[in-house]
């Protein structure tokens, strides 16, 4: 228990709301011993409004990012109470205010936060319209509690630059780990592959956050990269936990083939499966070094077991003999060299953070690394771009206004009390997607009802102001920590602070807690009606657009799998990007189908055809990168015109599976796979090993068994990528044309 209330408050979360909680309390504290509680609290609502657009990066873009947001916030406050008194002129400007700030977002998630913070701005803005010199001061004030949250932040981040970076890729240590784990359970005889297949999918889509959080760190700024000891080691580990990542999907091998082949002989596999896990237990106990801050030590026997399957191996080759057992010797002499590489990278990660990293670790590991993060500009021809019904982020926009003008005739026309609680909890639970938006219309109203009960109840019983603020400023940091962690608690605690809040300054709580749970009420139900009444964003109507993006990422992919294998050298910055992107995208499909689910039933088109297809695509990826990990570490032969003409044809079927989805007119390839040619070679080599095993001819054995290695492996994979590749072109046709 201790060890979990320890972790939560070295989270990223808690700082988090440590950071605006001190940055709104300090000022209301300070203000009110001098006797201006209103200044005071119009700061620590500047530092509330700020905070969301202090989001993970460099510390260049955290500054620009929360001065922008402070300015804004000011701005936004400004405008709305100039604008109020102007009847005939103040509907259709705010209309066009809500429009535009809520378009902000089409710049990525820095700006959606830019964007929610002037939001929220703009609907407590009515909760005190001024005007004539009052409106400056007020609006000053909001600025200056903007940037004395700047301060605050600023603060936080020179007394622990490394710590949010730490947290983050002990996650992602940890996340890989599970992701062994799974490789691992597929080596049971009973595994469920389909389960474990959907876990990996859906573990994938948490990787591909983690990965893009720990970009924007540690790449969003080169020059602190370089100059940080820390940042380094960091970075090195992270490219070594994306290579493990890998070689992890690499280990694409035909388990029902194996165990077939192996259920007689159960001590090789089980010693394989023994190893498989003892690599993932590895990187646990190293992500919770990291968590926990202590020195990382060696405790495992990772070079017992690679010696382990060594023997079991011989074992296996000893007791069939050398003939019987060759083809079966391939595949196992295959799965140990992933587990030795495996190894190598974890033992980078364990020399990370249990010595100290040398310079030299560090050379040309930086190379092109600002080419793996999008850059950040905001041209004016995304905005103008996404001007149409067919962006996502334009009819969110269009639905907020609308929704946003509704509630405030809605609050005018109606007794409501405080119009800014119906127009807040539209801001805050509405979200593009139907499902979200519903979850999260529960959730708060959920929460608005316990918190409000719990905190009368507390009021009821205590009367003593200081001991409400202490209840109010423990609620608020409670509130903030969980908003990403339970949308639910969260809710139930900000409900909490806001009543003690009231319970200080305003005698009829009652009343208070009566309207706020009403308005609550009120703008849930519109924010979900909205959402499936104007201009719905179905997420069956963006599956096309995630698949198109999932295939032609894996088509590149594989585009450069051959150009690497028929030119030899260095691994090209192209490679690893195409790599990251087909990683990228199969994780976009699942996030995208898990939207999907939370939707209605009845429009939930298409989910177990779709499914299929992200599992195909996975398989895809799965096979294509045991194939690139092989010819990037042995020297293989020339790619023989087989070899391009069966990887041709694969990215034929990819080409014209693309094509389908766009809804283009395609022509059927006339081109037949040459799979038989290539496995003639094979065969051929096999023929071969076995006649010189008779005549007992050892002299080229090394040489030989890898060039055996190597076509075993590059024929399979070529043959199962044609295979999937057909699937992938058949399924998407069935899809498209139902």
């Amino acid at each position: 228990m201790i060890a979990k209330i320890r972790n939560f408050t070295d989270s990223t979360y808690f700082t988090n709301a440590l950071k605006v909680t001190i940055a709104a309390v300090l000022p209301v504290l300070l203000f009110s011993f001098l006797g201006h509680f209103q200044t005071g609290f119009t700061i620590a609502l500047g530092a509330f409004f700020t905070y969301p657009s202090d989001i993970p990066s460099s510390l260049k873009h955290k500054i620009n990012g929360i001065l922008v947001t402070a300015f804004l916030v000011a701005g936004v406050n400004l405008v709305v109470n100039i604008v109020y008194p102007l009847h005939w002129f103040f509907y259709p400007f705010l209309a066009l205010l809500i429009f535009f700030l809520s378009m902000i977002s089409v710049y990525g998630q820095r700006a959606t936060m830019v964007s929610f913070s002037a939001l929220l701005t703009f609907s407590l803005a009515f909760a005190h319209i001024h005007s004539g010199l009052e409106m400056l001061q007020y609006s000053g004030l909001l600025l200056v509690g903007g940037l004395f949250y700047l301060l605050i932040s600023l603060l936080f981040y020179y007394i622990s630059p490394h710590r949010y970076a730490e947290l983050q890729i002990a996650s992602c240590i940890s996340l890989t780990s599970k992701y062994l784990k799974l490789r691992g359970d597929l080596w049971k005889i009973d595994a469920d592959k389909k389960t474990i297949i959907d876990k990996q999918l859906h573990l994938q889509v948490a990787l591909n956050t983690i990965h893009q959080n720990i970009r924007k760190v540690l790449l969003g700024n080169q020059s602190t990269v370089a100059a940080s000891a820390q940042n380094r080691k960091v970075l090195i580990v992270f490219i070594a936990l994306v290579e493990i990542l890998e070689l992890a999907l690499s280990t694409a091998f035909d388990h029902d083939k194996l165990h077939q082949k192996f259920d007689a002989h159960p001590k090789v596999l089980v010693t394989y499966q023994n190893l498989a896990y003892n690599l993932a237990s590895t990187l646990k106990k190293i992500a919770k070094s990291v968590e926990n801050r202590t020195k990382y030590t060696y405790k495992h026997s990772l070079l017992q077991d690679l010696n382990a399957l060594e023997q079991a191996i011989l074992e296996y080759e000893n007791n069939l003999g050398k003939i019987e057992a060759s083809e079966g010797v391939f595949m196992l002499t295959t799965m140990l060299e992933y587990a030795e590489k495996q190894v190598e990278k974890i033992k980078i990660v364990e020399k990370a953070f249990s010595l100290k990293i040398k310079e030299s670790d560090f050379k040309g590991k930086d190379k092109d690394l600002e080419k793996f993060l999008k850059p950040q500009y905001y041209p004016i021809s995304t905005l103008i771009e996404n001007f149409s019904f067919s962006s996502t982020l334009f009819r969110h926009s269009l639905r907020l206004t609308l929704t946003i003008l509704i509630g405030f005739v809605i609050g005018q026309l109606l007794p409501f009390q405080n119009i800014y609680w119906i127009l807040l909890t539209i801001i805050v639970i509405m979200r593009p997607g139907y499902g979200l938006t519903k979850e999260r219309s529960y959730q708060r109203t959920f929460g608005t009802i316990l918190g409000g009960l719990i905190a009368f109840g507390i009021i009821l019983l205590v009367h003593n102001s200081i001991l409400i603020s202490l209840f109010a400023i423990i609620s608020m940091l409670l509130g903030f920590s969980f908003t990403h962690i339970n949308y639910r608690i969260s809710a139930t605690f900000v409900t909490m602070y806001i009543v003690f809040i009231y319970g200080i300054l305003t005698p009829n709580i009652g009343d208070v807690i009566q309207y706020r749970i009403l308005d609550t009420i009120v703008g849930s139900l519109l924010a979900s009606m909205s959402n499936y009444f104007f201009w719905p964003s179905w997420e069956f109507m963006n599956i096309p657009i995630f698949l198109e993006k999932s295939i032609q990422a894996n088509r590149n992919y594989l585009q450069e799998i051959s150009l690497f294998y028929n030119q030899k050298g260095t691994v090209s910055t192209t490679y690893k990007l195409a790599r990251k992107n087909a990683f990228i995208e199969i994780g976009n499909l699942m996030a995208s189908i898990q939207r999907m689910v939370q939707e209605p039933k009845s429009k939930q088109k298409l989910v177990p055809q779709v499914y299929k297809l992200a599992v195909l695509n996975h398989t895809l990826l799965s096979s294509m990168a045991s194939m690139g990990t092989y010819i990037q570490s042995h020297k293989t032969t020339s790619a023989s015109e087989a070899f391009n003409a069966v990887v041709n044809t694969v990215l034929k079927n990819l080409e014209e599976a693309v094509a389908i989805l766009k809804e283009e007119n395609t022509e059927k390839s006339t081109e037949n796979p040459v799979k038989e040619d290539i496995a003639k070679r094979f065969t051929e080599l096999k023929n071969i090993r076995f006649k010189e095993l008779k005549e007992g001819n050892t002299s080229t054995d090394a040489a030989f068994l890898l060039k055996m290695q190597e076509a075993q492996l590059v024929i399979e994979q070529l043959v199962w990528l044609t295979n999937l590749s057909e699937n992938i072109l058949k399924n998407t046709k069935a899809v498209m044309e139902t």
